[in-house]
Formats: C-alpha cells, structure tokens, sequence
C-alpha cells in the first residue's frame, strides 16, 4: 500500500504546513530564498483580485504523517474566454525527490480540474501566467531574482517521468550596466525618431499612469500564447505594490506627441534585502526591510515587464520604442549602485525581442518551462 495521503488545505494549520515546505526542501539549498510568508499568505487569501475570476484548490501529500510535497490546481475564467480550449492550470508544486509523492500530487490535482471539465492541464502557474510561471530547467547555478520560481533539476524530470511534456519555454536573460549601450541606441536612434520620447513614471497620478500602463500590457501581449488580460483590480494592485519599491524613474513610458505608445518597469531585486529574513518580518523585521528598501545599494536589478502598442509591432517603429524605453532605463541604472539586470520572462519564440536584446548583449541564462499534460 501506498505511504502517500494527500489532503485538501482547510484548516489554518493546513494553510501553514502548505505555506511552509519549501523550508524542507531546499533547507540546504544556498542559493534559494524564502518567500516572505506575508506575501504568500495574501497571494492565497480571497483578497487577491485574481479569485475575482478564477478558483484554486490546494493540497499536501503526507509520508507518515509528514508534510512531503504540494500542489496547486487553477482554473481562470478569463483563461478560458480567450482560448479554444479545456485548459487547467496547476502550480505552487513543492516536494521532495520522490516519483511516489510528484505522481500522487498530479493525480489528485488532475482529477479535481477533469471534474471541472478539463482536459488538459498546464503548468506551473502561480497561480496566473501574469504571477510567477514556468519550471526552472538551465541555470540552476544561479539565484532567482525577485518573482521568479526556484526549484531542482529533479523537478522536470519528475515531470517528464510522468508523461508532462513541453508546452513553452520562457528565457531570462542578463546583462550588464554598460554606458557603451546606452550610446550605441542613441546613435541608432538619433534624428530618425525626434518625436519618440521617454519619460519616468508621474506618481503624482499613479492611477492614471498605471491605466496607460497596462492598457499598453493588454494590447501588446493579446495575441502571445497563453495570454490572460490584466483585470483593472489586478493591476491597480500590483502597480501600487511596485510603486512603493520602484524609483519612478526606473518605470519609463514612451510617447510620441504626448500618445502613451510603450512602457518598461525595473524593479530592484528585493530578494537582496530578504534573504536573511527567513519569511518572517514580525517582530523587528518589517523595519529592516522598510529602511533596506530606503537605504540599501541595491547591485541587481529585474526588468519584469514591457510592452509596445500591438499596431507597432514588427515595424521599424516598434523596435525603436522598445530600444527607445530600454536606452532610458538603463541610462537611470548608470546613475545607481546596480550592476547586473535580468530581463525576465521573454517566450522563446519572442523572435523580435530577442534579436533586438540580443544584439545589445544580452544573454540568455536561464530557461523556465511550462509543461502540458492530456488529463485521461
């Protein structure tokens, strides 16, 4: 007989056995960091905007009454309004290296969605496509950076084990503060573009701006696979959390004759600042972070989201907006303490992006996968 029980979260205490394996597995792991548990918390709390149209169900497997692995199942309304297709969602994966554990895991969360209606299955997603998504599978050597997932190389093949295939891969890319780029897109886009213009983010109207903001995100990402819009409770969500850790400068929107047309937002990577915190910021730690994010010479940085109206895409136009935005941020970088920048998540298939970050330097250093599986 099996050694493996899996539960539904009901309880508090469900809730923190959930919340608290990744202790266990990567306790040895010097490169992973702890979530702050806060911020976990509320992700899963039914005041996230994200349940305003869609429903998630949360498990933990159990070995001898210990808490050994869990996983999340997904399913978004929106998701399901935009693609031909019965597609669920699955993440929040945690366990340790045992096939037992991952396939009693999959199992449960596989038949809760084909109960639901589902026929396949996608992940991970936590717990949107817009949140952290994708499964580490090249560049383990290295730390994530803020809001992005963390895991072992046993994972995919855990995965790949149980039939889980390749749905997409997302890339990561680094590169270095470099006046030398700054000047060679400067070149590029002299006289040719004087109308085009960058300018930092007015947080005197955050609401406002944030509106432009993703309105361009919707726009410029409603044809990219896998695509889900941000609702306006989402994004006056995450724009007033990022607002607090941002310089504003470090938030550009591109504009010709005074018409949003692009963006680009770089965030400091806060996971510099919270590593030491172990998850916790009661009963002293809420001050130290508040005086790091004021004070700390942050040495890496993430540029996490980017976005051109779709009409400019594949023109000449295009490409000068987006190496328009990324000259002007990274011009702001020169003038701070940061030294590396990842781009991060750009589709595999982003040929246009790539080409244009590429030929600037940027190498791609980690790869994410979502995988796809038939639910029978």
């Amino acid at each position: 007989m099996s050694q493996i029980e899996v539960q539904i979260v009901q309880s508090r205490k469900d809730l923190k056995n959930f919340l608290t394996i990744p202790w266990t597995i990567y306790q040895h792991d010097t490169r992973w960091v702890p979530p702050l548990m806060i911020e976990r918390r509320l992700q899963l709390s039914k005041t996230n905007p994200y349940f305003r149209h869609a429903e998630a169900c949360f498990w933990i497997a159990y070995k001898k009454g210990i808490p050994v692995g869990r996983i999340s199942a997904q399913i978004d309304n929106l998701y399901l309004a935009r693609h031909n297709n019965k597609s669920g969602f699955w993440g929040m994966l945690e366990s340790v290296d045992d096939l037992e554990v991952f396939d009693a895991l999959f199992k449960t969360a596989g038949l809760w969605l084909k109960a639901k209606g589902m026929e396949r299955m996608l992940g991970p997603f936590n717990l949107s496509i817009n949140q952290e998504c994708g499964l580490l599978i090249k560049g383990f050597e290295y730390p994530p950076f803020f809001m992005m997932p963390h895991n072992f190389p046993y994972y995919a093949e855990n995965l790949e084990t149980l039939g889980h295939k390749k749905a997409k891969d997302l890339l990561a890319y680094f590169i270095k503060k470099d006046k030398d780029t700054v000047e060679r897109i400067s070149k590029i886009l002299s006289r040719r573009f004087d109308k085009l213009q960058t300018r930092a983010l007015d947080k005197k109207h955050l609401e406002r701006e944030l509106k432009s903001i993703f309105f361009i995100f919707n726009d410029a990402w409603s044809e990219n696979w896998g695509f889900v819009p941000f609702t306006q409770d989402e994004y006056m969500h995450l724009g007033k959390s990022m607002s607090y850790i941002a310089s504003p400068n470090l938030i550009r929107i591109a504009e010709i004759e005074g018409k949003p047309v692009g963006f680009i937002v770089l965030l400091p990577n806060l996971n510099e600042i919270i590593k030491d915190m172990d998850g916790r910021l009661f009963p002293l730690n809420w001050m130290k972070l508040l005086w790091r994010i004021r004070f700390h010479h942050f040495t890496s940085g993430r540029i996490l989201l980017m976005g051109v109206l779709k009409k400019h895409t594949n023109s000449l136009l295009g490409a000068a907006i987006s190496l328009a935005l990324i000259r002007d941020v990274m011009k702001e970088v020169l003038g701070t303490s940061m030294t590396n920048i990842e781009l991060s998540w750009i589709l595999e298939d982003n040929l246009a992006m790539r080409n244009i970050i590429e030929g600037l330097g940027a190498k791609a250093y980690k790869t994410y996968r979502i995988f796809e599986k038939t639910i029978y």
